[in-house]
């Protein structure tokens, strides 16, 4: 595709984006950002890797 056309490709993009109104679910953003665990940070790949670091600084 020549530089023309994928100019106005990207000028049809921006506009759609620029000039669309997008219906948001305020709500469940809320509910998503707003979740609050307790649970503690559990590191899934921890046990399949050794700490390299860790054997070269003994």
């Amino acid at each position: 595709m020549g530089r023309g056309r994928q100019k106005a490709k990207n000028t049809k993009i921006a506009r759609d984006l620029k000039y669309d109104t997008y219906n948001v679910n305020y709500s469940a953003l809320e509910r998503e950002l707003g979740s609050h665990t307790d649970e503690q940070y559990v590191d899934k790949w921890a046990d399949q890797y050794s700490d390299e670091y860790e054997d070269e600084k003994a």
